[in-house]
């Protein structure tokens, strides 16, 4: 099938490019001028520049080679693509900052508890974007995609096993000192590439048991002007019909809500749950201002 090109593919190659920027940053100025190790492939060119003395831009592109091949086998072709062109900006950015002299790099060896931080969150900023507009920088970014696809492991979880085996490694050339700030490093990226990748419209889903069901909504519609959906259920001990409330609500509207189920049902089974990205009225658009049956009253 023949790939068609929208504006919006134009958009992910841009955030792409922002994103490798950003990482590149993070490991030219901060991890490397610091003595920081990195995990995956990056870790692994860190590792080469100590002994080898090569560029890690140089080193990224070879060591990529046989993994891009492998992604072709388990990732669509645009998700290729955008890898190659990730790849390549990726190891263009580490040669750029590397040898560009208007920026300095950030050298915080007095303090590397404030060199981790800042190192992880850019870090975890620059591969989040990157993956959530569907690319990957190469390397380990490739494997984690392939495990996210086939097998369900998030990203985040995947690059951080991924990190600590590379961080291993770099004992050959770090102290355990610097090591254990590096796991810092790793902890946070993994943590910012979900933060990214899940969006920051997160939310409780509430499930409500009760025979008040009617009550409880109608509160819920007053107090908190929220929409609601009837799940129809059966009962385990007596197999009878029953109604259960499923909502959305802001993490900051779990008290009143709680308040609202007990004040109708103090016997109310209540679950909630954490949803980590909501798409639609209330979340990731304008609410409306007036409810209908508010109206009504």
């Amino acid at each position: 099938m023949k790939l068609k090109w929208t504006k919006y593919n134009s958009l992910e190659l841009l955030m792409i490019t922002i994103g490798c920027a950003i990482y590149a940053f993070s490991l030219d100025m901060i991890s490397i001028p610091n003595g920081l190790a990195d995990g995956g492939l990056s870790g692994i060119t860190l590792i080469i520049r100590y002994f080898f003395h090569i560029n890690p831009g140089i080193s990224t592109l070879i060591l990529n080679i046989p993994l891009i091949l492998i992604g072709f086998r388990y990732l669509g072709k645009r998700v290729m693509f955008y890898t190659l062109y990730g790849t390549v900006c990726l190891s263009l950015f580490l040669i750029l900052w590397a040898h560009q002299s208007v920026i300095h790099p950030l050298p915080l060896k007095h303090d590397l508890l404030l060199a981790s931080l800042a190192a992880g969150v850019l870090s975890g900023l620059g591969i989040g974007i990157v993956f959530r507009f569907n690319g990957t920088t190469g390397g380990s970014d490739i494997i984690a995609r392939v495990g996210q696809s086939s097998f369900g492991v998030s990203s985040g979880k995947g690059i951080m096993i991924m990190d600590y085996m590379v961080l291993f490694l770099s004992l050959s050339y770090l102290d355990f000192y610097h090591i254990m700030y590096s796991l810092i490093v790793s902890y946070l990226l993994a943590r910012m590439i979900d933060l990214v990748q899940e969006g920051p419209n997160r939310a409780k889903a509430v499930l409500i048991i009760s025979d008040q069901y009617k009550e409880i909504t109608q509160l819920i519609d007053i107090t908190l002007n929220r929409g609601w959906t009837y799940l129809n259920a059966e009962g385990g001990y007596h197999n009878d019909a029953k109604k259960i409330i499923y909502l959305m609500v802001q993490p900051r509207e779990v008290p009143q809500l709680k308040q609202v189920i007990k004040s109708v049902d103090d016997k109310a089974f209540v679950t909630v749950l954490d949803a980590h990205e909501v798409i639609g009225e209330g979340f990731s658009y304008e609410r409306k201002k007036y409810h209908v049956n508010l109206l009504k009253r």
